[in-house]
């Protein structure tokens, strides 16, 4: 009897295991062995080699910022340009003076909007510490939460000596800005003169280059592609210039509407912005909301104008944008979010703009390397 027992019990711990084994048991389809290891190996150094020049090359690309940045700007806008340039070549308008117009006619808007920007900057930095403690005031009711958060991160973290102080003098908040301004200055310098150099001189640069290759189906793969990233570009950039301006007048009358200072500084700020797929629309909506609890008595009211630029954003981006610009140019949103978190981590608020237009100067090489085929996947 004892040993009959005992075999019950064996049979039943190894029916539970095997019942186990069943359950944590992967699903594998069709496995097939490696017909050749050294292949694998091969395959391994590689990609081992691509590792090492894309880390390279991330350097390479955040150690010359400085001089990259402006150069690849210029280089996108002048791509975006080159059809305006050639259509007035074709009418007997010499690149230099259609060069020299875009270029003057740049350097006018810059030095409108900082003209416009200097007066209302000036007076938000001078009364920095005035708008900290509004703020804080208007806030207050979160006083209870933001305590509890600060406990919790004194708890986890240690003493916090970073915290914001509504007295700071205003001089550590210029002082940042001149930083920020005195090596930009140098870039945008650099970026028109580039600017009006490609506008110029990309026709003979092309064939410049086209002249580098050595076979003519090379040369001509290379022309082909050129030509699709100017008219990609132009056809993107272009609309999504009108929306965006026509975003910006709709936001300029409804902080008007509203009752916002320098409504014409919002409507600029909210189509500047705009470029900047997700980023831009949420720092815009911060920065309407900051400044409603300035100058509004409630948060109700200072809710009005950001959540009314949430809808138009939502509407602008889910609606209108995908049926005017279309499928053909529709970016996958995946794509988008990576290439800005990339190139924003990699160049800051200037490589954000740049995100998309070299997102599409990427597919548009791509799909011209490697033409996408029909392939049916197993289910």
């Amino acid at each position: 009897m004892g040993g009959a027992g005992a075999g019950a019990t064996e049979g039943f711990v190894d029916y539970i295991r095997a019942r186990r084994e069943v359950r944590h048991a992967l699903v594998i389809s069709d496995p097939q062995p490696v017909e050749n290891v050294t292949n694998v190996w091969l395959s391994a150094g590689q990609a081992a080699n691509i590792g090492i020049f894309l880390i390279l090359l991330g350097a390479f690309l955040y150690i010359g910022r400085a001089i990259l940045l402006p150069i690849l700007a210029a280089s996108i806008v002048a791509l975006t340009l080159a059809p305006l340039v050639k259509g007035a070549k074709r009418h007997g308008i010499s690149p230099w003076l259609t060069g020299l117009v875009i270029v003057i006619l740049g350097l006018g808007a810059l030095g409108l909007a900082v003209t416009m920007l200097a007066g209302p900057v000036s007076e938000w930095i001078g009364r920095a510490p005035e708008i900290g403690a509004i703020i804080k005031e208007r806030l207050a009711v979160l006083e209870r939460p933001i305590a509890a958060l600060h406990e919790l991160q004194t708890t986890l973290f240690g003493t916090n000596n970073g915290a914001v102080d509504v007295n700071t003098p205003t001089s550590s908040f210029v002082l940042p800005v001149v930083a920020f301004v005195t090596p930009a200055a140098g870039e945008f310098l650099l970026f028109f003169g580039t600017l009006l150099f490609f506008l110029i001189g990309q026709m003979e640069l092309r064939t410049s280059l086209v002249s580098l290759f050595g076979n003519r189906d090379t040369k001509l793969r290379f022309l082909k592609i050129m030509r699709d990233i100017e008219r990609n570009l132009a056809g993107y950039l272009t609309v999504v210039t009108i929306i965006n301006t026509a975003l910006g007048a709709i936001v300029a009358i409804g902080t008007w509407l509203v009752g916002y200072p320098n409504p014409v500084i919002f409507g600029i700020l909210a189509a500047l912005l705009n470029y900047v797929p997700y980023v831009g629309p949420g720092v815009m909506v911060i920065v309407l909301f900051g400044v409603g609890l300035v100058s509004f008595p409630s948060i109700a009211h200072a809710a009005i104008a950001p959540i009314g630029f949430i809808i138009l954003t939502t509407t602008e981006g889910h609606l209108v944008t995908p049926t005017i610009v279309g499928r053909r140019l529709t970016l996958n949103p995946l794509l988008v979010l990576l290439a800005l978190a990339f190139w924003t981590w990699m160049w800051g608020p200037f490589g954000a703009f740049l995100a998309v237009p070299l997102s599409i100067i990427g597919l548009v090489v791509f799909n011209h390397l490697f033409p996408t085929e029909e392939v049916n996947l197993p289910d």
